[in-house]
């Protein structure tokens, strides 16, 4: 079954050109059966895989499909690289993939472009797993490409909406910056090694370059641009807010199983280059270590339900690019896998309050909703004890093990694991505030509210549910890709660094409680201070990262776009356009209908090139 590894994307394909060629006319139960039924069976195919790789004792598998493109020796193709790494991700696509398909079949039933929406999300998938799967660069960037084409589209989705339409344009701008990046950083790859293939190359990179080199260093800090600006890192992470104007499945598919992934993955993949340049890998960790401190505070006073879980996204990306920083490979694997877990699982519940109070996204005008939105509750609270590390939940084990490997780092290890244990504390805050403001105290309107949940909908919940409980006690078979480059073994630390990592994301949730369900503490009065007023202002703007953008970046090239309005390159094309006008009419001049004209033109042409043949 191995050797049908090529299903996998071209299932989803198939659906996307069967949905765009049938240009919406499809009844809609035919579409979901389409849009959903080829990511299922894609999971299938996956699991069936997954099974006989497992059994196998192979460490990984390469299987070539067709040759793409043939220039001397360079002859990238379609082939599929299957190891212990791709097939956790591919997994993960198609699984909660299937699921967050499953669930919009419910979700969008009511929209109009129901057949275009499955059709982006179809095409979305099929490009993420041509990126996990690509034996080489040629074609993970092919598939790295899709995946920002397709967030465009769906983050857009809504395009009569003029704000929609920016924030579509803003996630494809400010990725493109990570894009060309990571492409300069493939011509460098390709001109110093030789090769794109991945294995190859890194095999290459070992053999030439020593620990340290110059040119491992660039290599590795251009793939870390493509990786922060896809997986929403700073300073390129100030599009993932603004991708929340799409449908709110479509903020699952990104957050959870696909795009923000994508920089782990390239991460995880090319980790040899990494290692290589350790300065550029303790980057790594000092950036998600900013990054996941600064979007939990940016999270704290947010008010829509949907940018609170897009921060809490670019918070958990961090934690994930300090475990690869601090070379815990197989830890930040693994939290990218609970992650996706019960970041769908809070996402497809906020689709469900969304939509059960009639399109509200203003957590404070909600409240007291427990009761009436029991399933969206038990989701919202499995949800947030899984992204505050409660203890025993999968995102504790996950959570847990990236601290205590920075923990080990020598040196700056012990402000790493104090920066992340304050960003677990700021999670349980964050995440709770959200749980008590929305489903507890007094309501705060929509008290006609009914809990839009059927089968589709209800179904993928209860799934997430368990594995965001259970999660945890999947274990990754990444450590034979890894195997040469990470400590394996336990990470012998004291009880009382342990009891600390328990107990801090309680403290965050205890607070909470303490100021959105008993009012112990009052926001009010902590507000009346112009220091909070300010600080509040700061982080709610995302620590000014848009406004600095614009007064650095934005406002510049407005203003050359207004000097060159008249298009001074225009003007130099126009003119060519005149002179041949004028050309044109003067040789038409000659054409008078007169027969001796004619002749003696033709001769005195005759002479002109005798008389040049002769002088030349």
């Amino acid at each position: 079954m191995i050797d049908f590894i090529w299903l996998l994307p071209t299932f989803p394909l198939l659906g996307f050109l069967s949905l765009v060629l049938t240009g919406g006319n499809m009844p809609k139960k035919a579409t979901a059966i389409i849009g959903a039924g080829s990511i299922g069976l894609s999971f299938l195919v996956a699991a069936i895989i997954a099974i006989q790789f497992l059994g196998s004792g192979e460490e990984f598998v390469v299987r070539h499909v067709w040759t793409w493109m043939a220039v001397g020796d360079f002859t990238p193709g379609f082939s599929f690289y299957l190891d212990g790494l791709s097939l956790v991700m591919m997994l993960i696509i198609t699984g909660v993939g299937f699921l967050i398909h499953l669930y919009s079949t419910g979700f969008m039933v009511d929209d109009p472009s129901y057949s275009r929406f499955f059709s982006y999300m179809n095409l979305f998938v099929a490009s993420m797993l041509m990126l996990v799967l690509a034996d080489n660069l040629v074609l993970l960037y092919l598939g790295w490409e899709g995946v920002g084409l397709c967030s465009y589209l769906l983050i857009g989705f809504w395009y009569t909406n003029p704000d929609n339409g920016y924030a579509a344009r803003k996630a494809f701008v400010v990725t493109r910056v990570g894009d060309t990046s990571m492409a300069i950083g493939l011509f460098l790859l390709f001109s110093q090694l030789g090769t794109l293939n991945i294995q190859e190359l890194l095999h290459n990179a070992e053999e030439q370059w020593v620990t340290g080199s110059g040119l491992a260093v660039a290599a590795a800090l251009l793939l870390l641009g493509g990786a922060v600006g896809k997986s929403a890192q700073l300073p390129l992470q100030t599009w993932l807010p603004d991708a929340m104007a799409g449908p709110t499945p479509i903020s699952a598919l990104i957050h959870a199983a696909t795009m923000v992934t994508a920089g782990v993955y390239l991460i995880a993949r090319t980790h040899v280059l990494f290692e290589l340049a350790p300065t550029v890998q303790l980057l790594v960790a000092f950036i998600g270590l900013a990054t996941l401190l600064m979007a939990g505070f940016t999270a704290l006073t947010q008010r829509d339900i949907k940018r609170i879980l897009a921060y809490s996204t670019i918070s958990q990306i961090g934690y994930m690019f300090l475990g690869l920083g601090v070379g815990a490979w197989s830890a930040a694997v693994f939290h990218l896998m609970t992650h996706a877990f019960f970041k769908a699982l809070l996402f497809l519940g906020a689709g469900t309050v969304i939509l059960s109070l009639h399109h509200e996204h203003d957590i404070f005008k909600m409240g007291g909703k427990w009761k009436k939105l029991p399933i969206a509750f038990a989701s919202f609270l499995i949800g947030s004890l899984a992204l505050a590390a409660f203890p025993f939940t999968s995102g504790y084990f996950s959570k847990d093990e990236i601290l205590l490997a920075a923990l080990a780092v020598e040196g700056p290890g012990i402000w790493l694991w104090m920066g992340g244990v304050a960003g677990a504390f700021l999670t349980g805050l964050y995440s709770f505030r959200l749980v008590f403001v929305v489903f507890f105290g007094e309501s705060n309107g929509h008290d006609d509210a009914k809990e839009v949940a059927g089968f589709s909908m209800a179904a993928p919940l209860v799934v997430l549910m368990v594995f965001s409980l259970l999660g945890g006690l999947i274990q990754v078979p990444v450590d034979s890709v890894f195997s040469h480059g990470e400590a394996h073994g336990e990470h012998h630390v004291s009880f009382l660094m342990h009891a600390i990592m328990m107990a801090v994301p309680m403290m965050g949730i205890a607070i909470s409680y303490l100021f959105y369900v008993s009012k112990t503490f009052s926001t009010e009065k902590i507000m009346a201070s112009n220091t909070a007023k300010f600080l509040h202002r700061f982080w709610f703007s995302g620590w000014g990262m848009d406004g600095l953008y614009q007064r650095l970046l934005v406002n510049p090239f407005l203003f050359l776009a207004r000097i060159n309005r008249a298009d001074l390159v225009d003007k130099f094309y126009a003119l060519l356009v005149t002179l041949t006008r004028v050309a044109n009419g003067m040789i038409t001049q000659t054409q008078t209908g007169n027969l001796r004209w004619y002749a003696l033109s033709v001769a005195a042409g005759l002479v002109l090139i005798v008389t040049l043949g002769v002088l030349l």
